[in-house]
């Protein structure tokens, strides 16, 4: 079995650093960590946004989906999961060389699906990028996107998984 990653991003606005949900520090020095809820640093970065703030609808979930599939087909790497929520994307993929571009081409191809309703600004910037080094790992992922995230949107579970 190849190394799977699961990569999630976000849609633009809708994660603070400081929110109730939780955060990450990945800013500062690289220390990394999770960040305590604050109602400042969420003030902060809503009024520091350069744009409004960019969800999904469940037609637009649909989108994303499809083109998540369309750039994993084109890109020759194995989708296992997928589940676009109206807040972000989780895909979980194997096939990949380098995460960090898997990630940039999903978000792109993404964009440009949405692009032709006339929407621009879909994505916050980065993500997130785990490896799955085995295939306990990755059952325990797969379960995470298909069924951890609450009332199903846009699910694929690969038929062999």
């Amino acid at each position: 079995m190849m190394v799977a990653y699961l990569l999630t991003f976000n849609c633009y606005g809708t994660h603070m650093r400081g929110a109730v949900t939780g955060s990450v520090d990945r800013v500062r020095g690289k220390r990394g960590g999770a960040i305590e809820a604050s109602a400042s640093l969420v003030h902060y970065g809503t009024h520091a946004m350069a744009d409004v703030q960019a969800g999904l609808n469940l037609s637009e979930c649909f989108v994303v989906l499809d083109a998540i599939q369309e750039t994993c087909a084109y890109r020759n790497w194995r989708l296992l999961a997928a589940h676009v929520r109206s807040s972000h994307a989780h895909v979980i993929v194997e096939g990949i060389a380098a995460a960090s571009d898997a990630l940039r081409d999903l978000k792109a191809y993404a964009s440009r699906a949405l692009n032709r309703s006339g929407r621009r600004r879909h994505w916050a910037r980065g993500g997130n990028v785990c490896p799955l080094p085995n295939a306990k790992a990755v059952r325990a992922a797969v379960r995470y996107v298909a069924d951890g995230q609450g009332a199903a949107m846009a699910v694929y579970v690969a038929a062999d998984l």
